[in-house]
């Protein structure tokens, strides 16, 4: 299926004909909704029932889109650490983005942003974003999370990793995580699965925050390997850190992904019935995305075709995601919207819907997208960029895109829907008046942006530029 060139709003009601979207200010600090934004862990679009996959039963995740709408070009980055330091600041990856596994700490965040709007904070999942990896100053600062925004955190990979010996472990089954910066060992959490505890922690804290405004950031540790069984799969399998270890069947590993994949649509859902049962469910956003692509071992049917992992990669495989939102009442249902989606603009988005007005404080390269969340037209993205620079095993690189064409800072120009392999260069051929086009606005946002990278990093390298004053990049 083709898209358009330029950002279109399409919009498909099938079980909503009417809404509304001006009975209420969202800038009225009396109207503020709650907020719960929901984000995988290496899987993308190919992996969602509502996005046609054929190898996945994801019902929670449909309903919200039923009961909302489906960005159909939401982007992030190909790998975890930028994807989330996008989100968690509003910035492009060249202005702040120096170690994998790190959020500066100086950085102002959406949790910083939330609780100055007057929101009770919470974030569960995986963190991630010490410095442990490179053993960083304060690697070892168990109150990072709640430093950076949070008014309440339970997290894995806080200040250890996965090693055991140094009271770390794998983030499943027995996990080892960290309440409000108190370790809870292997041995606290025996026999206990990590993302229902994690899961309990959210619903227990929007309980207690019912006549609040909360705002939930919930990065889940599914779906990423190891690929083990769940709730659902394990049957009488002992329950320790030992079940956290794959099988070498790589049959018996995609049996399992999908089990993981279906426990966290069952995830999602207990959060949304959580929203209901306390009340809030019109009063509340809820949004689901991923970080990055799918697991280069996993292939997965998607409209009749093969589609492998691309996690780590530039191609739509490593960097189109899901993005799903809902506010009953407010947000039209069962829509389709087509307008480009950036990871930055989760902040503007979410500074919008709690009637904030960013300041000279805060980041620029986002654009938010809350009117079209409520059916509106909103102020659509010319485009979407990234700048890729690694620091762990992946190959750097740039490109500018629409919905459509995708250019590369090499010169490689591609019709993404139609050769998501990108193995058809049109630069090899004649171009049409609609290629042109593209491809001269395209050229015009890489000639604006910062240099890109052109050598692999790694987790020693020492040079480590970034862009932090570089000018906007939209020419609006």
């Amino acid at each position: 299926m083709r898209h358009t060139n330029f950002p279109v709003f399409l919009v498909i009601t099938t079980l909503c004909t009417v809404w509304q979207t001006a009975a209420a200010d969202v800038s009225d600090p009396a109207s503020k909704p709650n907020i719960v934004l929901i984000m995988a862990d290496d899987v993308s679009w190919e992996a969602f029932s509502c996005y046609g996959a054929e190898d996945y039963d994801t019902p929670n995740i449909d309903a919200l889109a039923t009961k909302g709408v489906r960005f159909s070009h939401c982007y992030s980055t190909p790998i975890c650490t930028p994807s989330r330091v996008e989100i968690m600041t509003g910035q492009y990856s060249f202005r702040n983005y120096t170690h994998f596994g790190y959020l500066n700490p100086k950085d102002k965040t959406i949790g910083h942003l939330m609780q100055s709007a007057g929101y009770q904070t919470a974030i569960a999942g995986k963190w991630q974003l010490n410095g442990l990896y490179n053993t960083l100053p304060g690697s070892d600062d168990s109150k990072r999370p709640l430093k950076a925004g949070f008014h309440e955190s339970y997290l894995w990979q806080v200040t250890t990793g996965k090693q055991l010996k140094n009271g770390g472990g794998e983030r499943f089954w027995s996990p080892p995580l960290e309440r409000d910066g108190v370790m809870e060992t292997v041995e606290d959490n025996s026999g206990k699965y990590g993302p229902d505890l994690l899961c309990d922690f959210l619903c227990d804290f929007m309980e207690r925050n019912r006549s609040k405004p909360f705002f939930v950031y919930y990065p889940m540790v599914l779906v990423h390997n190891p690929f083990v069984r769940t709730p659902d799969t394990i049957g009488n399998e002992a329950r320790t850190q030992a079940a956290n270890k794959a099988p070498k069947n790589k049959e018996q590993q995609k049996e399992n992904f999908v089990a993981m994949v279906e426990y966290m649509d069952k995830i999602v859902g207990r959060l949304v019935e959580k929203v209901q049962a306390i009340g809030q469910e019109e009063n509340t956003i809820i949004m689901f995305t991923a970080d990055n692509g799918t697991n280069r071992s996993i292939t997965s049917r998607w409209h009749g075709q093969d589609i492998k992992g691309g996690k780590g990669g530039m191609k739509d495989m490593g960097t189109h995601v899901p993005l799903v939102a809902s506010w009953p009442g407010r947000s039209p249902c069962a829509a389709v919207i087509d307008d480009l989606v950036d990871f930055m603009d989760m902040y503007p988005t979410f500074a919008n819907a709690a009637g904030v007005s960013l300041g000279k404080e805060d980041p620029v390269d986002g654009r938010s997208f809350l009117p079209q969340l409520l059916g509106q037209p909103g102020n659509p993205r010319e485009f979407v960029f990234l700048h890729y620079q690694p620091y762990w095993n992946a190959q750097p690189g740039q490109f500018a895109r629409t919905q459509q064409y995708k250019l590369y800072r090499d010169g490689g120009f591609f019709d993404v829907p139609e050769d998501l392999e990108e193995t058809n260069n049109l630069n090899r051929s004649s171009l049409s008046t609609n290629e042109s086009v593209a491809k001269k606005m395209l050229t015009d946002v890489l000639d604006r942006a910062p240099p890109a990278p052109t050598e692999p990093g790694s987790r020693t390298s020492v040079n480590r530029p970034t862009y932090a004053d570089w000018p906007v990049l939209s020419s609006e």
